[in-house]
C-alpha cells in the first residue's frame, strides 16, 4: 500500500497505526497520530485501518522552558 508518512512517499504492508509504527521502526511512545488530518486516538491505533494514499502524520511532543 502506498501511503505518505511524515511527509515522504513509503510502500508498506501495514493495514493500520500500530503495524505501520511497527513496520517503519518508529518506537511507540508519547505521540499523536493524524491521518489525513484527524488526529486518531491512540487506543484506536491497533484497530485504525489505513487506506491507500493516506497521509499520516506521527508528531512526538517535546517539552522545554
Amino acid at each position: 500500500m502506498h501511503l505518505v508518512v511524515n511527509g515522504e512517499p513509503k510502500n508498506c504492508q501495514a493495514q493500520t497505526i500500530k503495524e505501520l509504527l511497527e513496520e517503519i521502526g518508529i518506537e511507540e511512545k508519547v505521540m499523536a497520530a493524524a491521518v489525513n488530518m484527524n488526529v486518531v486516538k491512540k487506543d484506536n491505533w491497533a484497530t485504525f485501518l489505513l487506506n491507500e494514499n493516506d497521509r499520516v502524520e506521527f508528531l512526538q511532543f517535546v517539552g522545554g522552558g
